[in-house]
């Protein structure tokens, strides 16, 4: 197995050394970063998001940033909506804001919640201390462009997950593109969302406030929507290249939870949900949640700078399910990185080194559920979770062309459960891992770049998978390990720009999950061994004018082939949740005086397994949307989006399950409805 890890680098470095001989004129070596690309690239980007771009090309594998200007005029509420032109992200929507969310596969069968990819706000997890987390607490109206870093990739934060890192950057009052922001949205399902925002430079201070309210009943029973959210970012200069920012966020979240279906049912009656949702046991997520970081971004000389911070959060979950969940959530930590270059042996190299501290603690309790009320006390713990990171990476040229890179980070976490019912189930345990990384970056002139890299990933289970109902103390799940290949190229001539990677993960121990029974939540085993190998493709072409009318298309295909390697049980089986296939495709006119109408397809060309044994599938789909917008003048912008047009019975995601044709009736209901056809319209005012 491990041969063809190596046979596939070999392969990758063959690459990069080939594509080097063809007599592109060289720039200086000091001038390379400044012209790669990395991404989707559009020459009218701000300049925060060109910069974000260069400085993530430094990478050899798989990133993206996501501007908002690429959502900015649709109805975007959450993972689906900011990510879905990200080829190798899952984020399918189940309702609402919730969504199956899996980077390479991270995460495979988690039916909720974040597990095996790394969520952040300004590098602030929003990830607990032990890995797992939601994701309803990103506001995305406040972020002002989305890193995406896939795979070993996100070596940046010291994470050594599988999937990746996504990470939210907040606007702040110098980047925001405008003074002050009214956005007002509506549509179908009862939807309704209003934000305001304010930024402005006074002197070296800078300032960004946003607020916004969202309600929604939901196209689903049962599937009723509130949130209000405020984001405070204010910054201080102190001379160039030097800064201090406070950023606050906070969050009032109350979601309703209407359940998956059977398969007849999700394609034939998509609007229910079970009695068990409701109104016997009213499922409903019910967030309350604050965090506050305190960031400095120093640069000491020309080729030397250091950042870092301190942050805290709290969050309040109330989780009426099968049981009805009330927990506390308390997390701190700090961080600190420095980024430096220079010349070594006449050879230019650029280097970051780091590390990451995170320590939290969740009051745990759990109760009958009765009615939506707690009931019976059935659990009363302490999960105590702390974490380190310390991590480099450098790159050295060897060439003007050609960098080699190395890195690594090592990783230590613990686990420390004290339960107030049983004193004999409280458990503690450690875990540690190095993870190195190497790799080869080659770029032309035009900043053309074809990379490799080799890299391991280590994942530890979380509270979920150790303390798993109805077994009150820890479990024997253990890490989960891998070795990831990739090899891929980048870049843009004058009228295409390219983003393509290949790669595949050979892991030992994966951490997958399954429904056992409604009432209870899902397992979680260690598979032993399993393959993620795929391809991430995404390409923009800009095909020309029609008249006053410039056509562009945009595309992004992702092939997912993730199976077992000769599983005792499951022997080559293929994994379920994923489709092996996914493609988006949009292509959009847009005019001088101001318009932008754009016809796209979202594209699930095969059936997709709902169970690891290999005997149900969901089918694939088809859906059309279409979104138009206006720029009546410098500060008004009108848009409407259709979705779903031809209103079509799909399902858009599945929760796994061991083997469909012997678990219990009950746990045949894995199927999540696709939204029927559904139009929103906005407008935004801004003023400078």
């Amino acid at each position: 197995m491990k041969t063809r890890i190596l046979a596939l680098c070999l392969s990758a470095s063959g690459l990069a050394l080939c594509a080097a001989l063809p007599a592109f004129a060289a720039d200086d070596a000091e001038d390379i970063p400044t012209v790669i690309v990395t991404g989707r690239l559009n020459p009218e980007d701000p300049s925060a998001v060109r910069d974000t771009r260069a400085r993530l090309s430094r990478t050899p594998g798989a990133v993206s940033v996501v501007a908002s200007e690429t959502y900015s005029n649709s109805y975007a509420l959450g993972l689906y909506d900011t990510l879905k032109n990200v080829s190798g992200v899952f984020a399918q929507k189940k309702f609402g804001e919730d969504s199956r969310f899996s980077i390479r596969g991270s995460g495979i069968g988690n039916s909720a919640h974040n597990r095996g990819s790394w969520l952040s706000i300004d590098g602030v997890p929003v990830n607990q201390a032990d890995g797992s987390g939601d994701f309803q607490e990103i506001d995305p109206l406040s972020a002002r462009y989305i890193e995406v870093y896939k795979g070993g990739n996100a070596l940046r934060f010291g994470g050594a997950q599988l999937g990746g890192a996504v990470n939210y950057v907040t606007a702040n009052g110098r980047n925001a593109g405008y003074r002050t922001l009214l956005r007002l949205e509506g549509g179908s399902f009862g939807t309704r969302r209003a934000q305001l925002a304010y930024a402005d430079v006074i002197g070296d201070y800078d300032l960004y406030l946003s607020a916004s309210t969202t309600h929604a009943d939901g196209w689903r029973d049962n599937s009723e929507q509130n949130g209000k959210r405020v984001t405070l970012n204010v910054g201080r200069r102190f001379g160039e290249g030097r800064s201090l920012r406070f950023i606050f966020q906070g969050n009032d979240l109350d979601q309703r939870i209407a359940g998956a279906l059977t398969l007849q049912q999700a394609l034939t009656t998509p609007k229910m949900t079970t009695a068990a949702n409701y109104p016997l046991l009213r499922y409903g997520r019910n967030v309350k949640s604050a965090r506050s970081t305190v960031q400095g971004d120093w640069r000491i000389n020309d080729n030397w700078r250091v950042e870092g911070g301190v942050y805290a959060a709290w969050k309040q979950l109330i989780h009426p399910i099968s049981i009805y969940i009330d927990q506390q959530y308390q997390n701190y930590g700090a961080f600190a990185r420095v980024d430096g270059q220079g010349s070594m042996g006449g050879k230019r190299y650029d280097v970051f080194a780091g590390v990451n501290y995170r320590s939290g603690n969740i009051d745990a309790h759990t109760f009958a559920n009765a009615n939506g009320l707690p009931g019976m006390v059935m659990g009363n713990a302490v999960q105590n979770a702390e974490s380190w990171d310390v991590f480099a990476e450098g790159r050295l040229f060897v060439t003007d062309q050609l960098a080699l890179i190395a890195g690594g980070s090592y990783g230590w976490t613990g686990r420390d459960y004290t339960n107030y019912l049983n004193a004999a189930n409280n458990a503690d345990k450690d875990f540690d891992w190095f993870a190195p990384r190497i790799g080869l970056l080659w770029q032309n002139a035009g900043g053309q770049q074809v990379f490799a890299n080799v890299t391991k990933s280590v994942e530890a289970p979380t509270y979920g998978a150790l303390v798993q109902s109805p077994l009150p103390q820890f479990t024997s799940v253990r890490p989960q390990e891998a070795v990831t290949a990739e090899i891929g190229t980048r870049g843009r001539s004058q009228n295409l720009t390219w983003d393509v990677a290949l790669y595949r993960a050979e892991i030992d121990g994966e951490m997958l999950n399954f429904i056992v029974s409604p009432d209870i939540p899902a397992a979680t085993f260690n598979a032993e061994n399993t393959i993620h190998q795929g391809l991430e493709a995404a390409l923009d072409w800009r095909i020309g004018a029609i008249g006053d009318w410039a056509v562009m298309a945009r595309q992004t295909y992702t092939w997912s082939d993730f199976k077992f390697d000769s599983d005792k049980t499951y022997g080559d089986a293929r994994l379920p949740v994923v489709p092996e296939h996914y493609y988006r495709g949009e292509l959009a006119f847009s005019s001088k005086r101001g318009w932008r109408i754009a016809p796209a397809v979202e594209w699930t060309p095969s059936d997709v397994w709902v169970d690891y044994a290999n005997t149900q599938k969901a089918p694939g789909f088809t859906v059309w949307n279409l979104s138009a917008s206006k720029r009546v003048n410098d500060g008004l912008e009108v848009f409407v989006e259709g979705r779903n047009l031809g209103d079509t019975r799909y399902v858009s995601s599945v929760t796994a399950v061991t083997d469909f044709t012997r678990v219990a009736a009950s746990a045949r209901s894995a199927f999540w409805p696709g939204e029927g056809r559904a139009l929103f319209v906005g407008l935004k005012l801004t003023g400078k």
